[in-house]
């Protein structure tokens, strides 16, 4: 399908004015396409916000998710922002349209048993000891990427008596209680950090070079460690996280306790948890009750 001319100006227009890269325009560009299939012989110009509903419950409807559709209206809206600014229309038909809401997903957590396995690997070296101690104290605490990677050996963000603070999201201090398995990680890879740690080093876990180590290379150190223990999935810092709350949500079972050890905010960001733990629920059930079994 061939563009409307005042599609060509505008793709022109954020081309040389806003200098988009070439993968934004061709988004512009594949988004005003399909506003012109939806048009038909209409004029552009002749679209009110009615078509625009229309034609996002229709694309739904045939499968399209929320991001897309908003991508979608976001190009639209842009279009007709330029053509009222140009004189060329007099209204906005997609301003006040809205896409569906997006299904929050479930985070992915780790089964106790795949925990287990992931953390009962030897340490082969100084280093493998180090993140040991790193993966122990994600479970152990859930704490987020960036709070662990930001400790110190001692000081206000530490380890210390069975405790470790951090700081969080919002630049809030908290205080995470750290396992027996975690301290006795932890124990073994702070004797062996004099040895590696450079001069005047503050941070608690360390790279080759002797600094602070960096976020992405937990990350990689944490997915090798996992596929080494023969794990069947992607394992992540986060992940860890969500098994921590995931799995004292289902020993517990108190929703404020977790929501306190994970410094969230809000009860609700702590209540989708929930949903993982009737998950858990639901397995045990249809593998143990009698009429559920097939």
């Amino acid at each position: 399908m061939s563009l409307r001319p005042e599609v060509e100006a505008f793709l022109r227009h954020i081309a040389t004015q806003r200098r988009l890269s070439p993968n934004t325009l061709l988004g512009y560009r594949r988004e005003l396409l399909v506003l012109q299939e939806m048009a038909g012989s209409k004029a552009l110009t002749q679209l009110v916000a009615a078509d625009i509903r229309r034609a996002v419950a229709r694309r739904h409807a045939q499968g399209l998710q929320p991001r897309s559709l908003a991508r979608s209206l976001s190009a639209w809206r842009s279009f007709y922002r330029w053509l009222v600014r140009q004189e060329l229309a007099t209204a906005n038909p997609a301003q006040g349209v809205r896409p569906p809401r997006a299904g929050r997903p479930l985070p992915r957590a780790l089964s106790p048993d795949q925990a287990a396995a992931l953390l009962d690997g030897k340490p082969q070296d100084a280093f493998e000891q180090r993140d040991l101690a790193i993966f122990e104290l994600f479970y152990s605490s859930g704490l987020r990427l960036a709070e662990l990677s930001g400790l110190d050996v001692e000081g206000s963000y530490a380890v210390a008596d069975g405790e470790v603070t951090v700081f969080g999201k919002r630049s809030k201090t908290r205080r995470v209680p750290v396992g027996g398995k975690a301290l006795a990680a932890l124990d073994a890879w702070l004797k062996l950090r004099p040895q590696l740690a450079s001069p005047g080093e503050v941070a608690l876990f360390v790279n080759t070079r002797g600094k602070r180590l960096s976020p992405g290379m937990i990350r990689q150190r944490l997915k090798r460690w996992a596929i080494r223990q023969g794990l069947p999935v992607h394992v992540h810092p986060h992940m860890l996280r969500h098994s921590f709350a995931s799995h004292m949500l289902q020993s517990s079972g108190d929703l404020r306790a977790v929501q306190e050890l994970l410094g969230h905010a809000s009860i609700s960001s702590t209540q989708i948890y929930t949903h993982l733990d009737f998950q858990h629920l639901a397995k045990v059930y249809d593998a143990a009750h009698p009429r559920a079994r097939k």
